[in-house]
């Protein structure tokens, strides 16, 4: 495993320890905010207030529109702006008119659009709630600190650079390698015969890789080689191998721009998690069986 995708893994594998929480409003969401497309000073503001239809006389605001496309049932991807605009425009005027007419047939009144409403107000504000702690939790600071404590936990992993040379048979690979080994130009000879199309233009080069990137055959053979040194031949199961190892080093740690995503991610779900995990704790939660009897409480 290259260590670019083990440091990834373990950021997220943090918050995996962390026990799951139930309820849509969490899962549904948003880590993070997104980011915008431009900078701030190129984005002219949008007055919430500013009307953009009425219907029956009343009014659709910039804010309805901007509430509407933050429903996950209203996305549209791969739509242009203008489009999508014009679309969450016609659902609210649709919206309006469909939510008077209910209101006339008194769909409003009953017991159980009642807890929908009560239900859908509770996961308004929970959902408010935690993405003000994501956003709260995801600083500069914050983020650079978990990326350096996460890349020093990471062992660094080695990986070579080497060049092979592939054919059909033992005997054709054994003359191969007394050629190269007999001072015959490596790359020119991979060139010539090997039977690799991905890699005999370069010479056989296969560029820098981790162990568990190679059929282990040929692996083994390559991490036992120093540089400068070629194999005997190896067999696996796409032929014969004659292997020249370049170079050898320890695999550099991704960047923390290649990670800053997963690492803003993870800060942002734990500040979550913690907050719900904070609140249970501090709470009296009685569950009952279908008897009414209070059932004994797992802790969380």
């Amino acid at each position: 495993m290259n260590r670019s995708l083990t440091l990834r893994k373990s950021l997220l594998s943090l918050g995996a320890a962390l026990p799951l929480l139930a309820g849509a409003a969490l899962a549904q969401t948003p880590a993070t905010p997104a980011a915008p497309a431009t900078s701030p000073a190129t984005v002219p503001a949008v007055d919430p207030a500013k009307v953009v239809a009425r219907v029956n006389g009343i009014e659709i605001t910039e804010g309805d529109l901007a509430i509407a496309a933050e429903d996950s049932a209203l996305q549209m991807p791969n739509i242009p702006d203008e489009q999508k605009r014009d679309l969450l425009i016609g659902y609210m005027i649709d919206l309006k008119l469909g939510a008077k007419a209910a209101e006339a047939a008194k769909v409003g009144s009953g017991a159980e659009f009642a807890r929908k409403l009560a239900y859908n107000r509770d996961k308004t504000l929970l959902d408010q709630y935690l993405e003000q702690e994501a956003k709260k939790a995801v600083t500069a600071e914050a983020a650079r600190k978990l990326y350096e404590e996460t890349v020093k936990s990471v062992p660094a992993e080695q990986e070579v650079r080497a060049r092979h040379i592939l054919v059909e048979n033992e005997e054709e690979a054994k003359k191969i390698a007394a050629r190269v080994k007999g001072g015959e130009d490596f790359a020119k000879v991979a060139g010539e015969v090997s039977k690799d199309p991905g890699s005999k233009t370069d010479g056989g080069d296969l560029g820098f890789f981790t162990k568990d990137r190679m059929v282990e055959p040929f692996a083994e053979a390559a991490f036992k080689l120093e540089p400068g040194q070629i194999s005997d031949p190896v067999k696996s199961q796409f032929g014969w191998h004659v292997i020249k190892v370049e170079e050898k080093r320890s695999k550099p740690a991704p960047t923390f721009e290649e990670t800053k995503d997963q690492v803003e991610a993870y800060l942002a779900r734990k500040a979550q998690q913690d907050l719900i995990l904070g609140l249970r704790k501090d709470a009296k939660i009685e569950r009952l069986d279908d008897k009414g009897n209070l059932v004994e409480q797992k802790q969380p």
